[in-house]
């Protein structure tokens, strides 16, 4: 409707890979057959130096039809504003002969009011930034068909792509490689494969591509150990989030201990200058852009997002280069038992609760772990939100399903002085060996 309604122009906003340019030229192919429109649509891309000068020219420009301006967040503030002031004219004029339709990262929209306040109601806005879980599920799905196999971690898999195909793709392809199904199977088969194993192994091909950016961006533009790490934290709140940006002023206010670190990378231009330092420009550029003038940072390529999500990040903040308890976890401790040993496990948390020590004790969080998928729940705990884990060794506890999984997420970690071990005399050594 919006694309078919005369002078109205589009912003399609989301992260790389979502297929926002791929709506678009469906809904235009199948507009334009059905004879809706008059005619296809003209693409030009701001990370061409050729297509910048025309887009420059658009609003000096009459009757050019349908025109879509893919990667529109690149161009300078005074391309952004004049085009901004362009699509107000033509909403208000109702132009039948030219339309523009802007593709762009996450929030590109707030970019263009930022220009023009009264832009808002004038154009149509859509967020594609995750596809449906049904649409992963599907995809899935035609490739178990293809390959004649059942994937047994579909859900699990469905979960850590957070609506990305381009992530489902990447750990299903994974999971037939190291199951070693390379073609359509005679018989049905089964891949059995935990998915944990799997993202190890994506993390260490992922590492290769990312590792080098996420660490030079993370250090800023001089090391400073002791200093507060601003950009290490920055770094460490978009993992976190829900959306592929952050919006930086937001993430002060919920974090106004950092308002004077952070509020001066932002205020000094501190960040600008790094992301555009001539010798760390390409590692920046493909991933990140960071628009000033609304102060928000996005990851442009799903699969970084995934790659930082997935860190062991006390031990990336070590090779950083800032001390691992730089980061404050969700608890002091969080305690690995066997069901046998829950009487020992209790009283070791109460004298830990009784010295205001914060401590993980699963009956005390029945409640959230009931809400909420159990793996997806504890595996970051043991993995890194708890500052130590301490693991009580009894006969019972290499026989146990879920001190298996517990010790899996944090098996990383040794070697960090942050696993408590407490070996019981009646059990047999090496457990992690």
């Amino acid at each position: 409707m919006s694309i078919r309604t005369p002078g109205r122009c589009l912003v399609i906003e989301g992260p790389s890979g979502i297929g926002k340019t791929t709506t678009v030229t469906r809904v235009i192919k199948d507009l334009k057959e059905a004879g809706a429109i008059p005619g296809g649509a003209t693409t030009l891309s701001a990370r061409q130096a050729a297509d910048v000068e025309y887009i420059a020219a658009l609003p000096t420009m009459a009757d050019v039809g349908t025109v879509i301006v893919d990667d529109f967040h690149r161009l300078n503030d005074e391309v952004k504003a004049s085009l901004s002031d362009h699509m107000k004219i033509l909403a208000d004029s109702g132009d039948e002969n030219s339309k523009l339709i802007l593709i762009g990262i996450n929030k590109a929209g707030q970019q263009l009011v930022k220009f023009a306040s009264d832009l808002g109601l004038r154009i149509d806005v859509f967020r594609l930034e995750a596809n449906p879980d049904e649409k992963v599920a599907e995809l899935i799905t035609r490739g178990e068909q293809a390959l004649h196999v059942h994937i047994q971690e579909k859900e699990s898999i469905i979960r850590r792509a957070k609506g990305s195909f381009q992530i489902a793709q990447l750990l299903c392809h994974r999971l037939c490689a190291s199951s070693q199904i390379d073609s359509t199977q005679e018989e049905l088969t089964t891949i059995d494969l935990p998915l944990d194993v799997v993202v190890e192994e994506v993390m260490v091909d992922l590492g290769r591509l990312y590792k080098e950016t996420a660490l030079a961006f993370a250090r800023g533009s001089k090391l400073r150990r002791e200093g507060r790490a601003p950009y290490l934290h920055i770094l460490r709140w978009l993992a976190d989030g829900d959306d592929w940006s952050l919006d930086l002023r937001e993430a002060l206010k919920a974090n106004p201990t950092h308002r004077g670190s952070i509020g001066q990378v932002l205020d000094k231009g501190f960040l600008v200058a790094l992301l555009n330092d001539p010798d760390k420009k390409h590692l920046f550029e493909p991933h990140f852009h960071y628009e000033p003038s609304t102060e928000i940072l996005s990851v442009e390529d799903p699969k970084l997002v995934f790659y930082l999500k997935n860190l062991i990040w006390r031990e990336f903040t070590r090779q950083v280069g800032f001390p691992p308890g730089i980061f404050k976890g969700r608890y002091d401790f969080a305690v690995s038992f066997a069901g046998a040993d829950r009487a020992t496990a209790k009283r070791l948390t109460d004298i830990l609760v009784d010295r205001e020590v914060s401590v993980f004790y699963d009956e005390d969080e029945q409640y959230r772990i009931l809400a909420k998928n159990v793996e997806e729940y504890l595996g970051p705990i043991y993995r890194r939100d708890a500052d130590y884990v301490v693991a009580l060794l009894s006969p019972a506890y290499p026989t146990r399903i879920w001190t298996k999984f517990e010790s899996d997420n944090f098996r990383d970690r040794f070697g960090s002085n942050s696993v408590v071990p407490i070996r019981y005399t009646t059990a047999q050594p090496g457990f992690f060996s």
